[in-house]
């Protein structure tokens, strides 16, 4: 049975890794602070702040594992304290990246692996494509045994996949639709774009862990399928039962009112994308995404609506959005 660890382990991601993991027959164990839902049966919990590196070498100095996966690295100084922890003690440590690391704007609309990495909307997208170059070049240097995988918008049946959201999540533009009220699509809403469910992604995942094919590599792990952003909105309210009142802003203007939606927008969500999972499915054969998208958010909507504690008010988004509503009314999008 091959031991693995998960630095995480209980996000949307990493829940749905973690489920898989587990139920393929890997000796799991998760370290995270111990403040997160219930583990799938069967997983350990290590209990310590990844950030604690002195706390977290004493933790693990007797063990060695097949596959260590760091779902939580943000800067490549998480990066580094990653590669001094685990250095000899894996066979293979994997570092999830992000596909809003491939270049914008696009110069084909068709990405794989060797897509060029550049994103100068996004300090997030350069602090992962920072992450990529130290990791590579310690794969090279020292033999540190790395992959790289890159998710793209991926959802849950806890969480939904919007355009443009405020901080506490997406409850507020569900109550928009709901309410009749204009929703805030960024763009003309034509732009395609990939969501992938978590369960699929897992499938990818889990298919590169302990792969000899994976090591010194990257991935991308995402759906087949590409909708429009007016075909997203439109299908949450086919399955909400109301017509989504659809306001199309430029992504320019929308950053007028908040500049910080720049790396999600101009840096992602704004710019048409398709995947070509080519590699990820001569790695792992047997990988498909199978949730289609109106599939997946007929159930993420299910329990949102029946789980009062997921129906989070956001007063700030939904004073923006009016404003933003009254501005366009006034001047245009």
């Amino acid at each position: 049975m091959k031991k693995a660890l998960f630095i995480g382990g209980t996000g949307t991601i990493s829940s749905a890794c973690s489920a898989l993991a587990a139920e393929k027959g890997f000796d799991l164990t998760v370290l995270n602070r111990g403040n997160d839902p219930g583990l799938p049966p069967g997983v350990k919990q290590l209990t310590a702040d990844i950030n604690d590196e002195a706390a977290v070498a004493g933790l693990i100095k007797d063990m060695v594992f097949d596959v260590v996966a760091d779902f939580i690295a943000y800067t490549p100084v998480q990066a580094e304290r990653s590669v001094r922890l685990f250095s000899g003690k894996t066979r293979q440590f994997i570092f999830i990246s992000s596909a809003s690391a491939y270049q914008k704007p696009l110069s084909d609309a068709v990405i794989t692996e060797s897509t060029p990495l550049a994103n100068p909307y996004w300090q997030y997208s350069r602090d992962k494509i920072a992450i990529e170059d130290l990791l590579l070049k310690e794969y090279r240097d020292n033999g540190f045994p790395i992959t790289i995988v890159r998710p793209s918008h991926t959802y849950s049946s806890r969480s939904i996949a919007l355009g443009l959201e405020g901080t506490k999540g997406s409850f507020q533009v569900l109550r928009r639709i709901l309410d009749g009220k204009p929703v805030i699509v960024p763009g003309d809403g034509t732009t395609w774009w990939t969501i992938t469910h978590n369960t699929d992604f897992a499938k990818g995942f889990v298919g590169l862990m302990g792969n000899v094919h994976a090591i010194g590599e990257a991935f991308h792990i995402t759906s087949d399928e590409s909708l429009t952003w007016n075909g997203i909105y439109d299908i949450i309210g086919g399955i909400l039962g109301r017509e989504v009142n659809k306001l199309h802003v430029s992504a320019d203007m929308l950053c007028k009112f908040n500049p910080g939606w720049e790396g999600g927008l101009i840096g992602d969500k704004c710019a048409s994308v398709r995947f070509d999972n080519s590699k990820l499915k001569r790695a792992v054969p047997d990988y498909c995404a199978t949730v289609r998208f109106d599939q997946g958010v007929e159930q993420t909507l299910a329990y949102i609506l029946s789980h009062p504690e997921r129906q989070i008010p956001d007063p700030e988004f939904e004073a923006v959005s009016d404003r933003i509503v009254e501005a366009v009314e006034h001047f245009g999008p």
